[in-house]
């Protein structure tokens, strides 16, 4: 039996493709749901896209037949946009004049009539009202997983001592193609090579796909641009970071271990250091934590600076105590054209190619905007992708509904794609203890 799925404005405004993901069911859209996207439609961000889009499809749709009657998608499901129900039980309890509660009441009005309705809101209190009025509700692209599920791009590799030998001697050791796809591991996955039964004697390596086998990391004798490894996490960082052959590299962790620190440490060292790339682009979304201040005044600059400061301060310490000699700061290397920090806001259209690209605070970006920036790279440019899933400030996301974790977990088979999860915070005491107990 078919059902029939009400969707929520937010639902189209996350995905307005969502109409078509749904099977070969039936997408039922409240008249009031296309007014609310109307509303959104002239604006110059996400949203505004999104509903702009939405309004393309539907037209495209409405050729092929009345949307009010029903009318069938390519993937064999119907959208049917009609004026808002109203249910023959529950109205006297339901206040009509909301939006929310039209969108209930027709959801409402389906089930009585026979359907098997389920309503798929991002609003958590339109999900619960649901629930009140015996209405099966979700979320849309919640995935039924913890955090600590996700792929975390490392894993422990038990061996007999005589091959713990070998990788130690040899700098390689072979794994067959059958056992890692049976053991699915990925490509530019770390593994921790230790014997069996005696975890204390492990090297550290990377599973190169192309070579059938582990090959150590990179050596770190003389650093990064003053900075040094604090744990194995961030040695697993640093490789994927200085590595040329993986082209996109996501970073993971909670407050303080390291992760925008060590991507910008990296792409200075790759960029000035080693002039493997033209540039260091570093950028962020511009996406306030609480209410935001409002209008800032002053030039492009000045309008930046407070979006921009966190990148800033790691710029600061990188150029501070642990700045080498006659190294220039990086004010000069901003006017020379060699750094460049900006927000994500006007990236759409751009090619970037032969840079060092360094996105940060990505758990913030919808998985939209994650493939609007990834398509974005040119020949010879390298993409950094850094963020904490636990603490997201965009209403519509989770952590393991973000562009972040969708990149990763669509992007973690690829041979020039690599992940870490970093779990240790380095950045002071009290930083770790209130990641830990706050």
């Amino acid at each position: 039996m078919s059902k029939t799925f009400v969707l929520d404005t937010n639902v189209l405004l996350f995905d307005p493709l969502s109409i078509f993901k749904f099977d070969e069911n039936k997408v039922f859209i409240p008249l009031i749901v296309v007014e609310e996207v109307d509303r959104f439609k002239k604006d110059q961000n996400e949203n505004g896209r999104n509903a702009r889009h939405f309004s393309r499809l539907v037209d495209d749709l409405r050729k092929k037949g009345s949307v009010a009657d029903g009318v069938k998608m390519d993937n064999g499901g119907t959208l049917v946009i009609s004026i808002d129900l109203k249910p023959k039980t529950a109205a006297d309890v339901i206040d009509l004049t909301l939006p929310d509660n039209k969108i209930l009441a027709s959801a409402i009005a389906l089930k009585e009539a026979g359907s098997e309705t389920i309503l798929v809101s991002k609003d958590i209190n339109l999900r619960l009202k649901a629930d009140i009025f015996g209405i099966v509700a979700e979320d849309y692209g919640k995935k039924d997983v913890s955090l600590d599920e996700i792929y975390t791009g490392q894993r422990l590799h038990e061996v007999s001592p005589e091959e713990v030998t070998a990788f130690e001697k040899d700098r390689f050791l072979a794994i067959d193609d059958e056992y890692a796809k049976m053991e699915a591991i990925h490509p530019n996955e770390y593994l921790i090579v230790c014997e069996k039964g005696n975890d204390r004697r492990r090297a550290l390596g990377r599973y190169n796909k192309a070579k059938k086998g582990v090959v150590p990391l990179i050596p770190l004798r003389e650093g990064v641009w003053g900075i040094y490894p604090k744990n194995m996490e961030q040695q697993f960082a640093l490789d994927a970071l200085l590595n040329e052959e993986i082209k996109l590299v996501t970073l993971v962790g909670k407050a303080g271990t390291g992760k925008t620190l060590l991507a910008i440490a990296a792409g200075l060292e790759m960029t000035i250091g080693r002039e493997k790339y033209n540039r260091l682009l570093v950028s962020r979304p511009v996406q306030p934590m609480g209410k935001d201040i409002g209008f800032l005044p002053g030039d492009v600059n000045e309008k930046l600076g407070p979006w921009m400061q966190p990148i800033f301060d790691n710029m600061d310490f990188l150029f501070g105590v642990h700045r080498g000699p006659g190294t220039a700061n990086y004010d000069e290397l901003i006017n020379e054209g060699l750094l460049h920090i900006e927000p994500l806001t006007y990236i759409r259209g751009r090619s970037i190619a032969g840079q060092y690209l360094i996105v940060d605070e990505a758990q913030n970006l919808s998985p939209h905007e994650v493939k609007t920036i990834i398509t974005r790279a040119g020949e010879g440019t390298k993409i950094v992708l850094t963020g904490d899933c636990q603490q997201i400030d965009s209403p519509y996301l989770d952590e393991v509904n973000n562009g972040l974790i969708y990149c990763l977990d669509r992007l973690k088979t690829e041979d020039i794609v690599s992940h870490t999860i970093l779990k240790v915070g380095e950045r002071s005491a009290l930083s770790e203890v209130a990641s830990r107990h706050l």
